[in-house]
């Protein structure tokens, strides 16, 4: 069971950074329609850019729940430390490097996200094939964490708080 495991992280890794990048581009596709503003990135701010890690990840690891997922006790848990590392990572990585650079670069930006998937990955892995065994306390606080997320990237898609991580750099935009 614990490779199986781990093809499926393999496979959610890939899913993940292909259509995350998607992501970026949705909803421009769209003709800026508002629900799929909800799910794909409505500007260049970093909260915008979060979605493209967040959504993928969230929608993989339900469909993986229900196939492997739920004969491990720690999958919720896992799951949920897993989406808040790599969403950290992101923002961590990000703004450091701009610090330093006092610019952003393209390249660095898409790598940033491809190692934030690749490590927000590895630890779902890790926890979920540990054996350490999580309470349902433990389960459902998870599961709480996950659902403030999905309200967090609902909520701040249209009414972003006014601070540097939802501001548009381009436009000096704040969401929808």
């Amino acid at each position: 069971m614990k490779l199986r495991i781990r093809n499926w992280h393999i496979v959610g890794t890939v899913f993940i950074i292909l259509f995350g990048t998607i992501l970026h581009f949705v909803y421009e596709w769209s003709n800026n329609n508002t629900f799929v503003g909800i799910f794909g990135a409505v500007n260049e701010s970093t909260w915008e850019h979060l979605k493209l890690l967040f959504w993928p990840a969230l929608f993989f690891s339900i469909f993986e729940y229900l196939l492997i997922g739920k004969y491990f006790n720690n999958y919720i848990t896992a799951k949920a430390i897993s989406l808040y590392v790599g969403l950290l990572l992101i923002i961590s990585l990000f703004y450091t490097y701009t610090g330093i650079l006092g610019r952003h670069y393209l390249a660095v930006d898409i790598a940033i996200f491809i190692i934030s998937v690749m490590i927000s990955q590895n630890i779902g892995y890790r926890i979920t094939t540990s054996n350490d065994k999580v309470s349902r306390i433990g389960n459902i606080i998870s599961l709480i964490a996950i659902i403030i997320l999905i309200i967090a990237f609902g909520l701040f898609t249209f009414n972003p708080p006014q601070i540097p991580l939802f501001k548009d750099p381009s436009s000096g935009d704040y969401g929808i």
